[in-house]
């Protein structure tokens, strides 16, 4: 049996702008192990939240296959895409603009629960374990997503993702708008709620130190290209490839 929970295997991404053919993944492979915290590094364009939105099957990819527990999810519709993503949650850079102004906080992770969980508790019991899980009092579900900082908003997309108990965590630059102390806290809340729950957790970012603390392993993307992968220790201490060297030189 693979120890691995996901398998990308040569993808491929092209988008129609204006006329123009646009490549953002060009032939990208790696896999992800089961309880892993990969970190996907790259600048803006390198593809990284394209990876991020094929997995999550918000795109579908123009080439390759994407397996998870070894079987194909690309092209899924109907219950069996319910089935599916409802293990593979995303939470987002523009935290307040992934939730509805107009609802409150609770009222959304409420339909998120109605729609995709099988947990059998009411829904107000859910909403509010949930919130406490992630550290906010079960009264924030009263508030609407304008009235929360950045870093309470945060928490509440994570425990909003956590309500479907995922398989797969994907934060797609998700603490990149926080400051440094709330960053920091937001970052452990992620690793905590991974190993308790037994997750595994792509973070994608540009932040080569922060993923540095974080990641058992280590995915470098550029220009739509995997450049190299490996532990985070070969990573920072043995880079390949000349634009890892780049990217070290810049924060060292």
């Amino acid at each position: 049996m693979t120890d691995s929970i996901l398998a990308c295997q040569n993808l491929d991404m092209t988008f129609s702008k204006e006329g123009y053919l646009i490549k953002a993944l060009k032939n990208v492979s790696f896999d992800l192990k089961y309880k892993e915290k990969l970190g996907v590094i790259g600048e803006s364009g390198s593809g990284k939240s394209t990876i991020a939105k094929l997995v999550t099957g918000l795109y579908r990819p123009t080439g390759g296959d994407i397996l998870f527990h070894g079987k194909s999810i690309v092209g899924l519709a109907g219950q069996e895409q319910k089935k599916i993503y409802r293990k593979i949650q995303m939470v987002f850079q523009d935290v307040h603009g992934s939730f509805n102004p107009r609802r409150k906080i609770g009222q959304s992770m409420a339909d998120t629960i109605r729609h995709l969980s099988t947990d059998p508790r009411p829904v107000h019991e859910q909403v509010t374990a949930l919130l406490e899980d992630v550290g906010l009092p079960s009264s924030y579900g009263d508030k609407y997503p304008h009235e929360l900082s950045g870093g309470e908003c945060q928490r509440a997309a994570i425990a909003r993702a956590m309500s479907v108990h995922p398989e797969i965590l994907i934060c797609d630059e998700a603490t990149s708008a926080l400051d440094v102390s709330v960053q920091a806290k937001v970052v452990k809340l992620l690793m905590e709620l991974a190993d308790i729950h037994s997750m595994s957790l792509i973070f994608i970012t540009h932040d080569l130190p922060l993923v540095s603390r974080i990641s058992d392993r280590v995915l470098i993307m550029n220009r739509g290209e995997l450049v190299e992968i490996g532990t985070t220790k070969e990573i920072c201490t043995h880079p390949r490839s000349a634009y890892t060297k780049k990217l070290l030189d810049a924060v060292c």
